[in-house]
C-alpha cells in the first residue's frame, strides 16, 4: 500500500484498525490525519464538510453513547488507479459494521434510557495518502429508534423540534444539499458486482420474479429497522415495499465493487439511490407526493447450494427510514 503507514498490511486491515482507533480507543483526534482536509462524508441525515466536522459529531456520539463498539464485519474493495498519485495509491472500500452501545447520556436520541442497542452501519471510502477523502454512510437509525421503543414517525418529528423547528433542523441528503466530493470514479468492473447490480437493476424495474432466480431460497436477509429474515418472501416483501412507495423514482448505482477472495463467499457492495415522489403506497404508508431522496447500500454475498448458478445466500441492505420520514414530515407540514 504505497503511500500509507507499514502498519496497514491491506485494505481491510485500514479501514477495520482506524475505525477501532478513532471510536474505541478514543484517538479521536487522529481524525485530523485519518480524514483528510476538505473531505466530504455524506449520510442520509446529513452531509458534513471537513475533518473538523467529523470530529464534533464523533464526539457527540461518544457523549450519548460512551461504550460503542464497532465489529467490522467485512470489507469489500478495489483499487482505484485513477484516484492514485505520484505517492499514494488509492481505493475504494464498502465496510460493513455491527455496533453495540448503551443509551447511557442524553442525546440526538433522547434522554438517557439506558438501552442495549444493537446495529449496523454500511459505508463507501474513497481512500488515500493514508487517510480516508471520500465518504458515503448509511447507519440503521430506525433499528436504534425502535429498539428504544419509540415510533419512527414520532421520533423525527420530536427530532425536527429539538433541533430548532423546520427552518433551522438539520437537512438530509438531497441533491440539493449534497457537495461534489473528489471521487468520481464507480468502483470496479467484477461480475459479482455486475451480478448483484442487475439484479437490483432488475427488482428497480418491477421485475420481482428476479428475486427467486437471483437469490437462494433459504437466504439470510439484513434490512433496514433491524430485520433479520430468510427467504425468498421476505426479500419480495421488502424490495415490494421501498419500490411500492416510490414508484416513479429514478434509480442510480453510485459505486459497484466485487471481489473473491480465498476462504471467503464471492462478494460486492453496491451503493444506490432513488430520487422521486412519494406517490404510491408501500413501505412509507399513505402516498403524500412529497420528493425524496433515498441513500441505500447493499452487500450480498454468493455461492452454489444444489447445483446451478451461484445466487445471493446473504443479503445486507440499508436505508435511513429516518431520514426518509424527515424530508416527508418537511414538505408536507407534518413535523407539528
Amino acid at each position: 500500500m504505497r503511500g500509507f503507514a507499514p502498519e496497514w498490511r491491506d485494505v481491510p486491515h485500514f479501514v477495520i484498525g482506524i475505525t477501532k482507533e478513532i471510536w474505541e480507543d478514543r484517538k479521536i483526534g487522529s481524525l485530523r490525519r485519518r480524514y483528510a482536509d476538505g473531505l466530504v462524508v455524506r449520510s442520509p441525515a446529513s452531509v458534513v464538510v471537513d475533518n473538523s466536522g467529523v470530529i464534533a459529531a464523533t464526539m457527540a456520539t461518544l457523549a450519548e453513547l460512551p461504550d460503542r463498539e464497532l465489529l467490522g464485519e467485512d470489507v469489500i474493495w478495489c483499487e482505484d488507479p485513477e484516484g492514485a498519485t505520484e505517492t499514494s495509491d488509492a481505493y475504494l472500500s464498502s465496510h460493513r459494521l455491527l455496533c453495540t452501545a448503551t443509551h447511557t447520556h442524553p442525546g440526538m436520541y433522547g434522554a438517557a434510557s439506558g438501552t442495549r442497542l444493537r446495529y449496523r452501519i454500511l459505508a463507501d471510502c474513497a481512500i488515500r495518502d493514508d487517510a480516508v477523502y471520500d465518504e458515503w454512510l448509511v447507519r440503521d437509525q430506525s433499528a436504534i429508534v425502535r429498539q428504544m421503543g419509540l415510533g419512527v414517525v414520532d421520533w423525527t418529528r420530536d427530532l425536527i423540534r429539538r433541533e430548532g423547528g423546520p427552518d433551522a433542523c438539520v437537512k438530509p441528503l438531497t441533491p440539493d444539499t449534497d457537495v461534489a466530493g473528489p471521487y468520481d470514479r464507480h468502483g470496479n468492473d467484477s461480475a459479482w458486482a455486475q451480478r448483484l447490480s442487475d439484479t437490483l437493476s432488475s427488482i428497480m424495474a418491477a421485475d420481482f420474479d428476479v428475486i427467486p432466480r437471483a437469490y437462494d431460497r433459504a437466504a439470510a436477509l439484513h434490512y433496514a429497522g433491524g430485520q433479520e429474515a430468510e427467504g425468498w418472501a421476505e426479500a419480495d416483501r421488502f424490495w415490494m415495499g421501498l419500490r411500492a412507495a416510490f414508484p416513479g423514482a429514478e434509480f442510480t448505482i453510485e459505486h459497484a465493487v466485487g471481489r473473491d477472495d480465498p476462504l471467503v463467499p464471492p462478494r460486492a457492495a453496491i451503493g444506490w439511490s432513488l430520487h422521486g415522489t412519494h406517490s404510491g403506497w408501500g413501505r412509507f404508508g399513505m402516498p403524500t407526493g412529497a420528493e425524496v431522496y433515498v441513500m441505500g447500500i447493499t452487500h450480498a454475498e454468493f455461492g452454489p447450494f444444489g447445483g446451478g448458478d451461484p445466487t445471493i445466500r446473504r443479503e445486507y441492505t440499508l436505508i435511513d427510514e429516518t431520514a426518509i420520514w424527515k424530508q416527508i414530515l418537511l414538505q408536507t407540514g407534518q413535523h407539528e
